[in-house]
């Protein structure tokens, strides 16, 4: 038994002539945040604490969609969402439908452990960020010009974006992104300690164009998002889909129910379970495993286990 980390940063239909300025800062954000995540369990920090940690640096980097980075609305807002969850209570905290507020991942572990509930969104989600002094902004400061242009073009496309995928309207049309680039689509982290501790966390801007009130699967229970004292899993790609499938936890189901490795599981729910193209997750399990399997072109991610191995990736 020893600690495991792994991260994503979105997954889709990545294009492989994707150019360096895009993917290069991805991936050293990538790195810096495994870095960050690593010293954090050799520093004995709890899985919870280290994953709130990644995830929140992962919000700040506008490449990626969460927090600065996030996509907009058909109104050109963004509208946030998050969850996290400890595995060894099965404590857990949402969010959705947050216009201000810096670090979603933040406010939905206040959620978890500052209230009675569970999932708060919108207006509710809003004054409770105000009401514990998180840290907030003008709507505009999550606004880039890189995310007003793909808004443009998914409305003139009339189509609704999801990460690096286009669900067509009419159907098997495609719009290529600005330079071959599209906005990844959620971020997440999971994490186990040295004793079996298990936490996990994702975040999200959600979908280019989406509809105003659009809830995904990142701050769903067991479809995103989901841990407990056996793994602990991060789902990413077309919310829909994952929600259906009902993704995080059915591969801890597996595990529990049929016996399966952690790698089994999360194998078979995403090339059966989940439909292909759609999906891609990051999970550890309570002995240290670690399996990040997508059945997308790619997905951007990494992982660091205690003896020693490594990885960053994106197909």
């Amino acid at each position: 038994m020893g600690w495991a980390i792994a991260l994503h940063g979105g997954a889709g239909d990545i294009p492989k002539d994707l150019p360096p300025e895009l993917r290069e800062p991805r991936e050293a954000c990538l790195r810096s945040c495994l870095q960050m995540g690593v010293d954090a369990l050799r520093a004995h920090k709890s899985p919870l604490d280290v994953v709130e940690l990644v995830v929140r640096e992962l919000e700040n980097n506008p490449y990626f969609n969460a927090g600065k980075g996030s996509v907009l609305t058909s109104n050109g807002t963004v509208e946030m969402e998050a969850c996290i969850m400890d595995g060894n209570t099965k404590n857990c905290g949402a969010v959705s439908g947050l216009t201000t507020v810096v670090n979603a991942i933040s406010l939905a572990r206040l959620v978890m452990e500052k209230t009675p509930h569970i999932y708060v969104a919108f207006e509710g989600a809003e004054a409770f960020a105000r009401e514990q002094g998180v840290e907030t902004m003008d709507p505009s400061h999550f606004i880039t010009p890189r995310n007003i242009e793909r808004l443009k073009q998914a409305k003139e496309a009339n189509r609704v974006q999801v990460d690096y995928n286009t669900r067509p309207i009419p159907k098997d049309e495609k719009t290529p992104g600005p330079n071959g680039d599209s906005q990844l689509g959620t971020v997440g982290c999971v994490a186990v300690d040295s004793y079996g501790h298990l936490a996990a966390a994702t975040s999200t801007g959600g979908l280019v164009n989406k509809m105003v009130g659009r809830i995904g699967d990142t701050p769903i229970i067991g479809a995103g998002t989901y841990a407990n004292k056996i793994c602990a899993v991060s789902a990413t790609g077309q919310g829909d889909a994952i929600i259906r499938a009902t993704v995080a936890r059915d591969v801890a189901a597996l595990m529990e129910y049929k016996g399966l490795s952690l790698k089994e599981a999360a194998g078979y729910v995403v090339e059966e379970s989940a439909p292909k193209g759609t999906t891609g997750l990051i999970a550890v399990s309570a002995t240290g495993e670690v399996t990040m399997p997508f059945n997308t072109t790619g997905m951007f991610r990494a992982c660091a286990t205690e003896d020693g191995h490594t990885e960053l990736a994106i197909w």
